[in-house]
């Protein structure tokens, strides 16, 4: 790899090519041709396994040395970002990873099954199936009959394009481009970037005194945010679980973190163009009374997923005065087109399975 700065290690790139929707697999046949193939894949501790017909042209390279690749996206950075007249700065930022083995048969039943059993696990993890075991009489002829081949962990690159070649005022100027533009996923590049260069400046969208602001919170903040949330009187008679996979599903998920990574604040938010709801603006007590809530609340209103929304709203039951500092007002004194009636839909109410929540639930 030519630039050293992009290059990450075996424990940061695996993860990439176990998340991937299809990994490619390259090799060449005995007489040198080369293929190319996208394929189902499983990660396990030893290697990328796949299976397929005894037939195919895979089985044909058998023996011979493979690379197997995936890479993601992370975002496209256009010119005027970083010049405001040369179009050679656009640039895509991205993550890579490729295995580098021998494209290896493997034989055993019993670690056949194991692969087979991982693909299974990958795609529906649900379960739903009768667990794939070797001595199992069900599987016992597909799984003998099936070809199961893996290329080994004999050596794994990766590569993380993240702006690690720029200077942090350029960094920075990118930062706040990605920001303003305001894509899908240009909020995650934001975090992606800034996780790559600790070195460089928060960006103005996220100063904060003695925390960390971040525009957005990955699935790994799952726990820390269910810990946050519980006891608060909104999520009473609600799930704990629950918690996690409404932010992973939020349009925007914001939070804050102490000086040693602890995750102290949080907000999400469920937006289009024409409306947003804030939800579960949360801060740790031990942070509370220091302004934190309220610049939670404003980096999701700026949020690129929520600033374009014409009406924002919320339901709280004693931050009247927080939310009021940021231009709210109480919604019964707005006036209406005309008569409604705002009406809700309590599933399990409605089915006489349980009683219904209270209003600001």
């Amino acid at each position: 790899m030519r630039r050293a700065e992009f290059r990450v290690d075996a424990r940061r790139a695996l993860p990439l090519l176990a998340r991937a929707p299809v990994v490619h697999l390259a090799t060449t046949t005995p007489a040198g041709a080369p293929v190319l193939r996208a394929l189902d894949a499983a990660v396990l501790e030893d290697g990328v396994y796949f299976h397929g017909a005894r037939a195919g042209e895979k089985a044909a390279c058998l023996g011979r040395p493979a690379v197997v690749s995936a890479e993601e996206v992370v975002t496209r950075v256009p010119s005027w970002m970083r010049d405001p007249v040369r179009a050679c700065p656009a640039t895509t930022l991205f993550r890579s990873v490729q295995v580098h083995g021998t494209l290896t048969e493997i034989e055993e039943p019993a670690a056949k099954a194991r692969a087979l059993e991982a693909l299974m696990r990958r795609w529906q993890p649900e379960g739903r199936y009768r667990p794939l075991a070797a001595g199992d009489p069900l599987y016992g002829g597909p799984i003998a009959g099936v070809l199961v081949f893996a290329v080994p962990f004999e050596r794994v690159e990766g590569k993380f394009k993240l702006l690690q070649n720029l200077g942090p005022k350029e960094i920075g100027r990118v930062l706040r481009g990605l920001w303003e533009r305001g894509a899908p996923g240009d909020a995650e590049a934001i975090e992606a970037i800034r996780e790559a260069n600790p070195g460089v400046a928060d960006p103005p969208f996220l100063a904060a005194e003695g925390v960390t602001l971040h525009a957005a919170l990955a699935p790994e903040d799952g726990p820390a945010v269910e810990a946050l949330l519980a006891g608060e009187y909104w999520w009473e008679g609600h799930p704990r679980a629950l918690i996690a996979s409404v932010h992973r599903e939020a349009t925007a998920w914001v939070g804050a973190r102490a000086p040693d990574g602890t995750l102290i604040a949080s907000g999400r938010a469920l937006a289009d163009r024409r409306c947003a709801w804030l939800y579960d603006v949360v801060v740790a007590p031990p942070w509370r009374g220091r302004g934190l809530g309220r610049r939670v609340t404003e980096l999701l209103l700026d949020h690129p997923a929520v600033r374009h929304a014409g009406v924002v709203r919320l339901v709280t039951r004693e931050a009247q005065g927080l939310y009021a500092g940021l231009g709210f007002v109480d919604a019964a004194s707005r006036p209406r087109s005309g008569p409604s009636t705002e009406m809700v839909l309590h599933r399990a109410a409605a089915a006489g399975r349980a009683p219904a929540p209270r209003s600001e639930e």
